[in-house]
């Protein structure tokens, strides 16, 4: 049996990682708006688009990575060079952009009468684990979806699963990275209060990493970032907020009087008026060494 034709649209700093693991197995056809990403893209060998459609004419399955669900529903559906000008009845499209369930969802409705299916396979591990091939990606749609996907994901990363039906890889993906924004300011306060009490940053850490309280943050975060020259996470407080904003918006009345997430999101809002939308997540440690009066991180934070 023939491989299937791959697409990829969007290649930026996760989109990318992700496009060069398929590029080891697979040929493909890649369409960004950005000129440097492309002419990155056709030195690999990738077989660089000019729009979306061309894209999806040479295409059996592509896949998508891209900042929201906003941008994808303009890929495929743009009035002149939208994805279904060039994508055939039987063609199937992947989002690996951090989206709406119900954006998704609507957007599969929309496709239904062209003959064009849509599921949702984000990612979480960052860009270290895309070029590792670690990566966990969970897939959202039927089980004869995930049936024609897997062979393709999986040569991103073995740990690919089909976690329910469709907009189920985006509702795991937003609680789960609610769970890392959380994780992260929590051992930020944690850390902050320690160092305020008179205790070494980098002790703290180490015992808590041989402690219950240990997390991704306390494990990863702060020897790989925190306490090394690589301070930025490069991943922006606007994603960020997005991400928690998606779990809010799933959380719903029910969870109303429950606090933890909206806390999370008022403080990225924070994070997001003081250091802009394209701030680093990271610079939220500026906050906690300002409230106990003291120095954290190695390298001086970039915002002052």
């Amino acid at each position: 049996m023939d491989k299937p034709r791959i697409g990829y649209i969007g290649l930026g700093i996760m989109g990318g990682a992700l496009a060069r693991r398929l590029l080891r197995e697979h040929k493909l056809a890649v369409f960004d708006l950005s000129p440097e990403r492309r002419a990155e893209f056709a030195a690999l060998g990738a077989d660089v688009k000019a729009s979306p459609a061309e894209v999806g004419a040479v295409s059996d399955i592509v896949l998508t990575c891209l900042p929201t669900s906003a941008q994808v529903r303009q890929v495929i559906f743009g009035d002149n060079d939208g994805l279904i000008r060039g994508l055939k009845p039987g063609g199937i499209i992947a989002d690996q952009t951090s989206g709406a369930t119900a954006a998704t969802r609507a957007m599969a409705a929309e496709l239904a009468d062209t003959g064009i299916e849509l599921i949702d396979a984000p990612v979480s591990g960052g860009p270290r684990g895309a070029d590792n091939g670690t990566i966990a990606i969970m897939v959202g749609g039927t089980a004869e979806q995930y049936a024609r996907v897997a062979p393709v994901l999986t040569a991103i990363s073995p740990n690919t699963a089909h976690v329910g039906p469709l907009g189920a890889g985006h509702t795991l993906k937003a609680v789960n990275n609610m769970m890392s924004a959380a994780n992260r300011l929590l051992a930020f306060e944690a850390v902050a209060i320690a160092a305020a009490n008179g205790i070494d940053p980098a002790i703290a850490v180490d015992t808590i990493n041989k402690s219950s309280g240990r997390n991704n943050a306390t494990l990863n975060v702060f020897p790989s970032h925190i306490f090394a020259d690589t301070f930025e996470a490069q991943f922006t407080m606007a994603l960020m907020e997005k991400d928690v904003a998606l779990a809010a918006e799933l959380a719903g009345e029910q969870f109303a009087h429950l606090t933890l997430t909206p806390l999370i999101l008022r403080n990225y809002r924070m994070g997001m008026e003081r250091f802009g939308r394209n701030g680093d997540i990271h610079d939220m440690l500026r906050f906690y060494e300002e409230a106990g009066g003291t120095k954290i991180a190695k390298k001086p934070l970039a915002v002052d």
